[in-house]
């Protein structure tokens, strides 16, 4: 994020590169910095004339390098975008040549999505060079929710803990469909709101009390009525709640209860840097572990792998998920 704050820096101080080779598996950024160039560069006058955005699956490396060679049309600048530059990859290796001895009045801007170039051969070297590559890489789950903290604060909000691990448990590490939801709720909220998880029920369309996140909760609790109450309405609203997803935060679950097991210093801080979570769900993690001692948990991971199998029709006779899942738990928290 960092990195990004200095480019859009830069740009602003008109300290500009001809080249921007954006790359990298998560999208978002890649976009940001490549709207922000498209939006700040030119004045809308010059725009017209100067600004030009391709599609990698439209044109040829030839072609992207012929309009960045144009000269501007009355304009210091003409900026040229290409979009989903990742369908040119057998082929973008023919850019060296532009790179090495780019159009000073060109800003050329790549934009390669889910991708990296080999950072070994001429093109890397020659836009480090000349240019600037920027590598935007995909977050670990367990450093969303500090995303999404820091996103806010600078939109002067703020968010309760269950707030951000519902939308991580309900939206992943999908950083685009993250900051969709994010502004329909600032679209909705007044700066400087605490959002909470009623209003991520009412406008997101998360439950706040039927979600993998509190079905987590009432395993590690052994809460037979909670965990029953939840699956029961898992059954119910399968298409929102896909059983593959609940089987893998439970899986996730036990296996960090393994890991608490297995580590020595149980001091929160510790905990909390072992098991790669918020130091506030430390106590979540330490009932769970005196609910389910080593060997049940290593149990309950079998119990884990053959629902998986069986939700995907190995052994399950085409059981329904919901009475796959209900047995599940069942075996799970007796």
């Amino acid at each position: 994020m960092s990195d990004v704050a200095k480019i859009v820096s830069d740009i602003e101080n008109r300290n500009i590169k001809p080249v921007y080779f954006l790359m990298g598996e998560e999208p978002y950024y890649i976009d940001k910095i490549s709207e922000f160039i498209e939006n700040n560069v030119l004045t809308e006058e010059e725009k017209g004339f100067n600004q030009m955005v391709l599609y990698g699956r439209d044109v040829t490396i030839e072609e992207i390098i012929d309009n960045a060679k144009r000269f501007p049309m009355m304009a210091e600048r003409q900026v040229v975008i290409v979009k989903e530059a990742q369908d040119l990859s057998r082929t973008i290796e023919k850019l060296v040549s532009y790179v090495e001895n780019p159009q000073p009045s060109t800003i050329l801007v790549i934009c390669y999505k889910y991708k990296t170039i080999d950072k070994r051969k001429k093109l890397y070297k020659a836009i480090q060079k000349n240019g600037l590559v920027y590598e935007s890489k995909k977050l670990y789950e367990n450093q969303v929710a500090d995303w999404i903290r820091r996103v806010l604060s600078g939109k002067k909000y703020q968010i309760e803990s269950k707030a951000t691990l519902m939308l991580v448990e309900f939206l992943g590490n999908n950083l685009s469909k993250i900051s969709n939801e994010l502004n329909k709720l600032m679209v909705v909220l007044p700066k400087n709101s605490v959002i909470t998880p009623k209003d991520i029920e009412e406008n997101i369309g998360i439950s706040k009390d039927y979600n993998n996140f509190e079905l987590r909760k009432a395993v590690g609790e052994r809460n037979v009525y909670k965990a029953n109450m939840i699956i029961n309405y898992f059954a119910q609203n399968q298409k929102a709640n896909p059983m593959v997803v609940t089987i893998s935060l439970l899986n996730s679950l036990f296996t960090q209860i393994l890991v608490y097991h297995s580590i020595k210093d149980k001091s929160k801080s510790s905990v909390a840097r072992a098991l790669k979570i918020n130091p506030f769900f430390v106590s979540d993690y330490i009932t769970a572990a005196k609910n389910y001692p080593m060997r049940k948990t290593s149990q309950v991971i079998a119990f884990l792998r053959e629902a998986d199998l069986k939700s995907k029709g190995v052994g399950a006779n085409a059981l329904p998920s919901g009475d796959i899942l209900k047995e599940l738990i069942f075996k799970i928290i007796h």
